[in-house]
């Protein structure tokens, strides 16, 4: 929970407010100093800091169905397996073989075991070591010691988190309220039925704090979602909300009508209100609205290029609707092209963060959520002066 001053007054009940502020008043407060996007050693520390010692998501458990379904990630703590054992039980593997450390699978699919590709070391779903060509007369070998590397995996409602810090707090704990706030979206029955990724040339807050203020949309998105404003929400745990308040979906890009699907039904009153959009520090948003709940997983490269992970998912009885195909692909057009013209803007501001002339701007109040992600990230950091605040 962020420490709360100079803004506008705290709702105890959880009401959302035109803006909630933290940390430096208003009028005093200014946007991060260019190093934090443009350095390869600030990005080294926030590495170090933040992305191995906190959770993120990787994906959802209905997009690994059945015994022997695995998927390989790009995470910045080095390659990562997901995989269903021979019981169907989910779990995290460092991707690479115990002999010499080669990538051990790329893509996704389904298979008993996999085979690396490099000198054919083999290894079930559940971790343990198969085969090893020529080790029987290797004196001390043992497979049991050989097997893949767990990484640490947690669940929330069919949602995938990692984490590389065996003493980080249960993913619960990071939630905090999140799972209240979502409660009646129903999201562990939800399945995805599309995800894309795309590789984009900016540092990984610019695509986070973008997607946390709707200042730009009426600018950036005018000729897709146009103009939008936002109410924040007070939160418990790690993690900021606000909400973009709309009578209907805005998940579809044409609204002359109604959505392609109904809502849901059980919505609570703020769910009806609107759609959510929030970030579960320190790189993955959930987006819910009325009839559906979409993603946006930011997957840190280096201090100028970061991988960008969107995914889609409706409640499992819309699957069954005989022209869901049809009814399911302007949320698609939606998703991909609103991220592409962000995408398109923020990488230009990575070109122009590299300026020597930049100078951290003034924040509007309409940044608060860009302003409460740029504290939470500068207090783990140990790049600080001694007030706290970003060093020039």
């Amino acid at each position: 929970m962020y420490p709360r001053r100079q803004g506008a007054a705290i709702s105890l009940s959880g009401q959302p407010h035109r803006f909630i502020w933290s940390g430096t008043a208003l009028g005093l407060a200014r946007s991060l100093p260019e190093r934090y996007y443009t350095s390869p050693d600030v990005f080294a520390e926030e590495v170090r800091h933040i992305h191995l010692k906190h959770w993120f998501f990787v994906g959802r458990e209905d997009e690994l169905r059945g015994p022997g379904a695995w998927r390989a990630i790009e995470t910045v703590g080095g390659p990562v397996l997901l995989a269903r054992d021979a019981e169907g039980v989910l779990r995290a593997f460092a991707n690479f073989c115990r002999h010499r450390g080669s990538i051990l699978a790329q893509g996704c699919g389904v298979a008993e075991k996999l085979v690396c590709p490099y000198h054919a070391w083999s290894f079930r779903l559940d971790g343990t070591l198969a085969g090893a060509p020529a080790m029987a007369e290797v004196p001390g070998f043992r497979r049991e010691e050989n097997g893949l590397l767990p990484v640490r995996m947690e669940c929330w409602a069919g949602n995938i988190f990692l984490n590389f810090d065996a003493d980080a707090p249960d993913l619960m704990t990071h939630l905090g309220d999140l799972p209240e706030r979502f409660a009646s979206h129903a999201v562990s029955d939800m399945v995805c039925t599309w995800r894309t990724e795309i590789e984009t040339r900016c540092n990984w807050k610019l695509l986070l704090e973008n997607a946390m203020e709707t200042y730009h949309t009426g600018i950036v998105h005018a000729a897709t979602v146009g103009a939008q404003s936002s109410v924040t929400f007070p939160t418990r745990g790690e993690w900021l909300c606000i909400q973009v308040q709309s009578d209907s979906s805005i998940a579809v890009l044409d609204r002359t009508g109604p959505a392609p699907f109904e809502p849901i039904p059980e919505l609570d009153a703020d769910a009806r209100r609107g759609t959510y959009f929030t970030l579960i520090h320190p790189t993955t948003q959930f987006a819910a609205s009325q009839d559906c709940l979409w993603w946006l997983a930011v997957r840190p490269l280096a201090c100028d290029r970061s991988l960008l992970s969107l995914g889609g998912c409706f409640p499992r009885s819309r699957l069954a609707l005989p022209d869901f195909a049809e009814r399911a692909a302007p949320y698609y057009d939606r998703w991909e092209r609103v991220a592409m013209e962000d995408v398109g803007i923020l990488e230009r501001q990575q070109i122009a963060l590299g300026s020597h002339l930049h100078d951290p701007g003034l924040l509007s109040w309409r940044d608060d959520m860009v302003h409460a992600i740029n504290d939470w990230i500068v207090a783990r950091l140990a790049l600080r002066t001694t007030s706290g605040r970003p060093a020039p």
